[in-house]
């Protein structure tokens, strides 16, 4: 399987966030809500599968739950989808580059996250709560415990738990960019993916989908939902950005060749001149 070395990636990295920053809103608006859901259909597979499990089972539950979440990120990057988390790396990296301008990583950021959400909830409202998916035993269950445990975390808790999970999905988005066929593709978004969802850190696109789908079920409130939100965001933010983006830049950024002044030349003086 060829791969890329680190500085070629960047410069790949680069590129795909130059190209994102620019789509029209309306293509970002429909390959937004095409990863929201990728990343639903994800997590809603995980429920259908660790759900049935017992109690006795709970680290092979995990396990067999985070091996089959990856699908989500997968679709993602391969079949075409603009994710809030990967968006949080790449743009930004394009920025540090001075490739696109900050007012444009913002707007980027706006479309994609209002576009994941859309996409996450119409998963968790269309299947989860009409068709029943989340709402019949044991997947009821397993929804409310996995909503309630991400809920019941500290402001502060959440936060470093969305720094941890973006620190592994941007790794994945950066492991994808640098293979050049589609198995090192899957491989490369399949394991740093599997780890966040195994350790448990929260993922804001993730959250889109099973904290909604708990409360269509009739748990909780969507002021505890923002109280959620707001702080994993920003956790995915700083992971994305600053332990991806700003760290591979200022490891692997060309620098400029230092630049010779030249000798000065005196003019030559002729004798007896005046």
């Amino acid at each position: 399987m060829a791969f890329s070395k680190p500085e070629k990636i960047m410069e790949i990295t680069v590129e795909n966030g130059v190209k994102k920053a620019k789509y029209a809103a309306g293509q970002t608006l429909i390959l937004g809500f095409e990863a929201g859901a990728f990343i639903a259909l994800g997590y809603l597979l995980f429920i259908r599968v660790t759900a049935p499990l017992s109690e006795s089972l709970q680290g092979l539950s995990s396990l067999i739950g985070a091996s089959v979440f990856p699908i989500g990120l997968i679709l993602t990057l391969l079949a075409g989808g603009e994710l809030l988390t990967g968006n949080m790396m790449a743009v930004p990296l394009a920025r540090f580059a001075k490739k696109v301008t900050t007012k444009q990583v913002a707007w980027n950021w706006l479309l994609v996250t209002l576009s994941n959400f859309a996409g996450a909830i119409f998963v968790a409202y269309v299947f989860g709560h009409l068709v029943g998916l989340t709402e019949t035993a044991p997947f009821l269950d397993k929804t409310i415990n996995v909503a309630e445990h991400k809920l019941e975390a500290s402001f502060f808790q959440a936060f470093l738990s969305g720094i941890g999970c973006n620190w592994l999905v941007a790794a994945a988005v950066w492991l994808s960019y640098g293979a050049e066929d589609m198995s090192g593709k899957i491989l490369g978004i399949w394991f740093p993916t599997m780890a966040f969802v195994a350790i448990g850190f929260q993922h804001v696109v993730a959250n889109m989908f099973v904290i909604p789908a708990a409360i269509f079920a009739g748990h909780f409130t969507w002021i505890e939902y923002l109280y959620n939100f707001v702080p994993v965001f920003l956790g995915n933010a700083v992971g994305g950005v600053v332990f991806i983006g700003m760290a591979y830049y200022h490891a692997y950024k060309k620098k400029e060749p230092a630049i010779k002044s030249a000798p000065v030349v005196q003019p030559l003086v002729k004798s007896g001149s005046r």
